[in-house]
């Protein structure tokens, strides 16, 4: 597991770029739009939302919850963490290869 939550994320953006190669990652200024996802992904004609944590038991700030869930409804919107980090990429991969 990561030391801290910067260490983690870090590994992710280069995760992610690796992935999906030619994708823009965005990190989001979380102090001037609290609870507002920490990463967007632009990837062709799609867009995608990681709150990153940790911990699967890493506590919520408030609004994390709500953001996640109504960006999930438009897009692809999700909480990453180690104990979920294969099965999120792996729902990256099908949302960001299916039909627009």
């Amino acid at each position: 597991m990561p030391t801290n939550e910067n260490v983690y994320q870090s590994r992710i953006k280069r995760k992610l770029k690796l992935t999906f190669p030619g994708c823009t990652v965005l990190k989001n200024d979380t102090d001037h739009f609290q609870g507002i996802p920490d990463l967007l992904i632009l990837y062709g004609k799609k867009w995608a939302a990681l709150e990153i944590k940790r911990s699967q038991n890493a506590k919520h700030q408030p609004n994390q919850d709500y953001y996640v869930e109504k960006f999930n409804q438009n897009a692809f919107a999700s909480f990453i963490y180690p104990e979920n980090e294969e099965k999120v990429f792996n729902d990256l991969k099908e949302y960001f290869d299916s039909e627009v």
